[in-house]
């Protein structure tokens, strides 16, 4: 057999609906794998939201060093959530994964004016 026939049956195969068919499947499998490898703070969104804003309010501006209290009291309270609801504490990298993510979430909302500002003043009327 020479090299033209055995690359017209390779190209015939690969050409095939089945061996087309299985490679859409492999490259559909590949993108749910990695799809599926999101950082640990993604499933504790909300609660990151809901520490992030606590946060904010419990901690005054005047607080020395309050964007690492802020960062702090956040990740305690999202680090006991995650305990309970994994019964079990989380490691130094899922530590590190969801401080980051309280970092993303916080400019998230000071970017989009969602952290609690001071009421405006009312006009007097």
């Amino acid at each position: 057999m020479n090299w033209t026939a055995f690359l017209q049956v390779a190209w015939d195969v690969v050409n095939s609906p089945a061996v087309i068919a299985l490679m859409a499947g492999g490259l559909l499998w590949l993108l749910n794998r990695l799809y599926a490898a999101k950082p640990a703070w993604q499933a504790f969104e909300g609660t990151i939201i809901a520490a992030v804003k606590w946060a904010e309010k419990e901690i005054p501006d005047d607080t020395p060093n309050k964007a690492f209290n802020r960062l702090n009291a956040a990740l305690n309270y999202v680090l006991k959530v995650y305990e309970d609801a994994r019964g079990k504490p989380a490691d130094a990298q899922t530590k590190q994964e969801l401080r980051e993510g309280i970092q993303i979430v916080h400019a998230e909302l000071e970017a989009s004016g969602n952290l609690d500002a001071p009421a405006p003043a009312e006009a007097a009327g």
